[in-house]
């Protein structure tokens, strides 16, 4: 019974659950409060033929239906 409830032993196991899930719990609310707030937020490409592969200035294209501004 030395080690049972101490923190290597079942209070340790239910602590690390606990704390698991927690995270689980706070990132999954994270993920649909940012899906809400964007779902509704479309953007349009002004140019789709001078876009490349691999490139930063393909940033320069995309802008905001709503706003009109860029990103």
């Amino acid at each position: 019974m030395n080690g049972l409830f101490g923190v290597n032993g079942l209070f340790g196991f239910l602590v690390a659950v606990v704390l698991l899930l927690a995270i689980v719990f706070g990132l999954g609310y994270a993920a649909v409060i940012t899906q809400k707030a964007e779902a509704n937020n479309p953007y349009a490409i002004e140019n789709a033929s001078a876009l490349q592969m691999k490139s930063k200035d393909n940033a320069n294209y995309f802008k905001d239906v709503i706003s009109g501004g860029q990103q």
